[in-house]
């Protein structure tokens, strides 16, 4: 016999999110992990960065309350506090994410790397533990790029970052994507310089007309952009680290933040030996997230690549795939992963938040019958009472009015995104016709659904028809 029902490589928030349904069921579950619980989420990505990014905000707002008629001197940036900060909100979660906890649901947490050494035995700790299902959560890692002499300086990735000692004096960034940005952005209002290296241009997988938006704003917080710029070398300085350009030019800065992208953490699995087929960018699966070559394995979170659509590396989408395992690994039920509703955000200031498909995805993919319906934030009373009346709400509808995409750029907007993510799919009458509390932010998601049916409503048959039903009694 197995030794356990279900078999959870990783505690990130895909692993821990399988196993604790898995248990909550009455299964035996073991769920394995060589490093913190909580994984990357907790540790090193979501839960300090947003904790980094309020203390950013805090300081940003004090430098501008002069515009509510409050005046305050420039912010004090006390770093051992905004450290103590970073860790107050990682120990606040880490109960939610323990091996105490998880133990308690009768989970065997095993604190070992983990790998196959059969298609239905997993090695761990010094044991053997045959398995009926197994679910691989193992993760992405930072991508550390082939630059010339990168490996003879001293460099930070996410995973070192919020441990420094110290306030960065120059914070050199090699990477324009949303760690890198939103890392460059909490740095710069903390009173460090900051310069972004970017070969492309910064946000580049976002909508242009919302990266627009952005690009100034950084500016405005003293972040220097080097957009187009690639990295030929890296040279030890007496500062730090000199980044030497592909056009000649050099950057020199005290520290180096290495923001390139994630790879899977595929490292130490014995995938082979499990049967278990991989590529660079995961562990295949089908549209189930099932393995396509051990029908006993599934695969969950960033890990994953399922077949036409490949890896997605967001919290919220561990919690998707939960979900679907759950259904097509436990209930033996059809299940298939979507990201056509998928929303991201990028936690600058103003936010970006892209649900669903970009126009220009859309385009690309053939949909060129699109109707573009925009509303400013200029509009909208509550960003001006608030004097933040700046961005945009950007809907992709097709001819029945249906969204099949929404770009935002703005603050806060990354709270309308459950808004729209809901949407998608469905004709816009829903949200142009639903009651919203005034003032908020999401009544220009209202008037911009509202703009597809506007035209209509005024054309001159309806105002015909108008003029008729006045003669009525």
């Amino acid at each position: 016999m197995p030794d356990v029902d279900v078999a959870v490589i990783g505690a990130g928030a895909a692993g821990l999110s399988v196993a604790a349904i898995s248990a909550g069921l009455g299964l035996k579950v073991a769920l394995f992990e060589r490093g913190e619980m909580g994984g990357d989420c907790l540790n090193y990505g979501c839960v300090p960065s947003k904790a980094l990014l309020a203390a950013a905000h805090a300081a940003a707002e004090a430098r501008r309350a002069h515009r509510f008629g409050v005046r305050v001197g420039e912010p004090q940036i006390d770093w051992a506090g905004v450290r103590a900060h970073v860790a107050g909100a990682i120990a606040a979660i880490a109960p939610n994410d323990s091996a105490e906890r998880f133990r308690g649901m009768g989970v065997d947490v095993v604190r070992a790397t983990a790998r196959f050494v059969a298609r239905d035995t997993i090695e761990a700790g010094g044991r053997r533990y045959r398995f009926r299902r197994a679910v691989v959560a193992a993760g992405s890692a930072a991508i550390v790029p082939p630059i010339p002499g990168l490996q003879e300086v001293p460099f930070l990735t996410n995973e070192t970052l919020f441990s420094l000692p110290e306030k960065p004096g120059h914070l050199v960034i090699i990477g324009g994507g949303p760690i890198g940005l939103e890392m460059a952005q909490a740095h710069a209002r903390l009173g460090c310089r900051v310069s972004v290296v970017e070969a492309l241009s910064i946000a580049a997988r976002e909508d242009a007309e919302c990266v627009a938006g952005l690009r100034p704003a950084l500016l405005a917080d003293g972040v220097a952009l080097h957009e187009g710029a690639r990295v030929a070398r890296v040279e030890p300085d007496v500062q730090g680290v000199t980044l030497v350009l592909e056009d000649g030019g050099r950057i020199t800065g005290t520290h180096l933040l290495l923001a390139v992208g994630r790879a899977p953490r595929l490292d130490a699995l014995g995938l082979e030996a499990g049967g278990v087929a991989f590529g660079p960018r995961g562990v295949a699966t089908t549209l189930a997230l099932r393995s396509v070559s051990n029908r006993r394995v599934w695969a969950a979170g960033d890990i994953a690549d399922p077949v036409g659509l490949g890896p997605r590396a967001f919290t919220h989408v561990c919690s998707q795939h939960a979900g679907i395992i759950a259904r097509s690994m436990l209930f033996r039920l059809p299940a298939r992963v979507s990201y056509d509703a998928l929303p991201r955000v990028t936690y600058t200031d103003p936010e970006i938040a892209q649900i669903g498909p970009t126009e220009a995805e859309l385009r690309a993919a053939g949909r060129t019958a699109l109707t573009i319906l925009r509303w400013p934030l200029a509009e909208n009373d509550r960003l001006v009472a608030e004097g933040r009346a700046e961005g945009l709400v950007k809907l992709m509808v097709d001819a029945k009015g249906r969204l099949l995409g929404a770009s935002l750029v703005g603050p806060g907007v990354g709270n309308m995104a459950g808004m729209f993510a809901l949407m998608i799919g469905r004709r816009l009458s829903a949200l142009a016709g639903a009651v919203l509390p005034y003032p908020t932010a999401q009544e220009a998601g209202k008037r911009a659904a509202s703009e597809f049916y506007t035209p209509k409503l005024l054309s001159a048959p309806v105002k015909r028809i108008v003029g008729l039903l006045k003669y009525l009694p």
